[in-house]
């Protein structure tokens, strides 16, 4: 299989570490708020690499980060007047339990950074002692990034491109204005640990570096991240942890895109971030899958919004087809691997969900057409989809659960209604071939249609 990897801005073959197993950390979510649409696009992707890692046969140890304290923390707690560590375990219970609202797996590990505060200063410590870093009179520690001459080889910035389009402390403590922080002196009332520095916290970059080394060593196969951690917050990654180790740290680098709202950026500036919670009181969490996972993940994906109603709409007509299948050959047991082997082709080219989904609408016309005819091929088409494609979040329902629970039989999708109107059409023209012919058309689109004299009505097949 292959994977596109950011560092080499090209698709490698995988070939991890050590064979047959895989080391992959994806970074988490900084607890300032609840859990947004985007947050549940990175965790259902990383999810989706672990499984498919997985079905290829590989142990896959993968970890995710909570990072649960910074600025943005500090500041949520000094609005609610509710302590920091307290606001930050109550933001994570809280995402914890829509995240598996969202049916999104689990990592086999998560790590939070204010369980890590011994083993940050001590990596900040080596880093000084290896000249890579350095502590300010107030306490504040920074890296020196010119001691880092590979520094920028992930986002493809030079030092000086650093200081454009990303907002830079300018500091006269520093050496250089784009050195970073590693420990940050406490303010007053700010949540604090004591150190050799004085009293203060991690800064963002050094909790990853961290978390990834007590979690798997020195040197890990997959790092993953939305693509607005490119730069700074992944260069500063490998800077301070190569510095420290001097080995490679991640052999591969992956990035998923970005939210859109309608062409824009989503930004709480903006005001138009879509929580994760709300979604799901609308939509299926199927539908928020299938929506997210029909473009390439490294596609920013663009929230239109139609974008979940569809999906939901897609996939009542594909329940529908499963349901008719298992009820017109309830013994059925059998399956089609070709299905099987042909997602396993797609997600091995750069997990290539969007291709895999794609394949569904193509499986479900035939399944429909065979249905029609009598052919048990048809419930065989059916099994072997809910299997494979389970490894997605999609089709673990039953048919008549999810039926009942989503698909709004008013709602008649667009391109099913265009055929209807087509067929009408036809017949007010006495083209009768090119009705029969539509109708069979709007058969295989999971709907059977009832002409009467004032139109026609269209019931789920």
């Amino acid at each position: 299989m292959k994977i596109y990897n950011t560092l080499t801005r090209r698709k490698e073959e995988f070939v991890p570490l050590e064979a047959g197993k895989v080391k992959m950390y994806a970074c988490g979510i900084t607890v300032s708020g609840e859990a947004h649409i985007g947050h549940a696009f990175q965790a259902l992707i990383y999810d989706v690499f672990r499984k498919f890692l997985e079905k290829q046969g590989y142990a896959v140890a993968y970890a995710r980060n909570y990072t649960d304290v910074d600025d943005k923390i500090i500041a949520r707690s000094r609005e609610t007047g509710i302590p920091a560590d307290r606001y930050a375990a109550a933001m994570i219970e809280k995402i914890d339990g829509v995240m598996a609202r969202a049916e999104i797996g689990e990592p086999t590990l998560w790590l939070k950074a204010t369980e890590n505060i011994g083993n940050i200063i001590a990596f900040i410590r080596e880093l000084i002692e290896k000249g890579h870093a350095y502590a300010a009179e107030n306490g504040d520690v920074y890296f020196e990034v010119d001691t880092c001459p590979a520094y920028g080889q992930l986002s493809g910035r030079s030092i000086e491109d650093a200081l454009d389009g990303v907002r830079v402390e300018n500091d006269e403590r520093k050496k250089n204005p784009y050195d970073f922080a590693l420990w940050k002196a406490a303010k007053a009332g700010e949540i604090c640990w004591d150190s050799p520095w004085g009293k203060g916290r991690p800064g963002w970059h050094i909790e990853c570096s961290v978390m990834n080394r007590v979690a798997f060593g020195d040197q890990i196969d997959i790092h993953g991240g939305g693509r607005d951690l490119i730069f700074p917050h992944h260069e500063n990654e490998i800077a301070q942890t190569e510095s420290l180790t001097g080995k490679r740290f991640a052999k591969y680098w992956t990035h998923n895109g970005l939210i859109k709202v309608n062409g824009q950026k989503m930004s709480k500036s903006l005001g138009n971030s879509l929580l994760l919670s709300d979604l799901l009181d609308r939509y299926s969490p199927d539908a928020l899958k299938f929506a997210l996972l029909s473009s390439n993940y490294r596609n920013d994906v663009n929230v239109t919004d139609t974008l979940f109603s569809d999906a939901e709409a897609h996939l009542a007509r594909f329940y529908a087809q499963i349901e008719a299948a298992e009820r017109a050959f309830p013994f059925e047991t059998g399956k089609e691997a070709e299905i099987d082997a042909e997602f396993d082709e797609a997600m091995s080219d750069d997990f290539n969900t969007a291709l895999a989904l794609s394949d569904l609408f193509g499986y479900f016309k035939e399944a429909a057409r065979l249905t029609a005819a009598g052919d048990p091929r048809a419930r065989r088409i059916t099994n072997q989809i809910r299997e494979t494609y389970s490894l997605l979040g999609l089709f673990r329902k039953a048919p008549s659960e999810y039926l009942a629970a989503y698909a709004k039989p008013d709602e008649i999708p667009a391109d099913v209604k265009a055929v209807a109107e087509e067929r009408f059409a036809a017949r007010k023209n006495r083209d009768w071939a090119k009705s029969d012919e539509l109708r069979e058309k709007l058969k295989t689109m999971g709907y059977t249609v009832k002409d009467s004299k004032e139109g026609y009505e269209l019931i789920r097949s």
